[in-house]
């Protein structure tokens, strides 16, 4: 009897321990995430590769944007008929070197938080299936002098989350007749 009941403790562990295994596989199967860190760690480029990459739509919360080489792929992928929208902090409106403008001139949807404190976000959305995010701001500072870090995660269900974030910040940042007539 006892050693029939070590028998059926070791099967429920061992069936349990095997659950789980297969369990976390399967997490991390459907779940990819690249991690990279700046000073020049690469940041910058598999941002620019993600955005020369985008089929559909790019949507954006960053708190500071001034980054060139990154503005030029978003107005690359804007000319190939890929939907973006910007939403940076409110101060990016006076910062001189802010990319917001030279997006808006070049015909993508930007828009400035209006809300009370920092638009802190740094995340960027692609084609609802990638999330870029992490401490990483898109300037050259970030890219080239400051401890940062990105991460890139391949995950609808994520991406979902971070979309349904940017849409409430849009709601709460641009009137509804504005968000009509700069539909991108």
């Amino acid at each position: 009897m006892v050693k029939k009941e070590i028998n059926f403790r070791l099967f429920y562990k061992v069936t349990y321990a095997l659950l789980i295994v297969l369990y976390l596989n399967g997490i991390s199967s459907a779940l990819s995430i690249e991690v990279y860190f700046s000073p020049k760690g690469g940041c910058e480029n598999r941002i620019v590769e993600l955005i020369d990459a985008a089929q559909s739509s790019i949507d954006i919360a960053m708190y500071t944007f001034t980054n060139s080489k990154i503005a030029r792929a978003l107005v690359k992928a804007h000319e190939r008929g890929v939907k973006i929208r910007v939403l940076l902090d409110g101060q990016e409106r006076q910062n001189r070197y802010s990319k917001g403008v030279f997006l808006e001139k070049r015909g993508i949807f930007v828009a400035y938080d209006r809300m009370p404190g920092l638009m802190h976000n740094k995340f960027c959305i692609i084609d609802d299936s990638i999330v870029i995010t992490g401490s990483y701001n898109w300037t050259a500072t970030a890219e080239e002098k400051n401890e940062e870090n990105l991460l890139v995660i391949h995950d609808v269900d994520i991406a979902k989350t971070y979309k349904n974030r940017f849409e409430y910040l849009l709601k709460i940042n641009v009137p509804w007749w504005i968000r009509i007539l700069k539909r991108p």
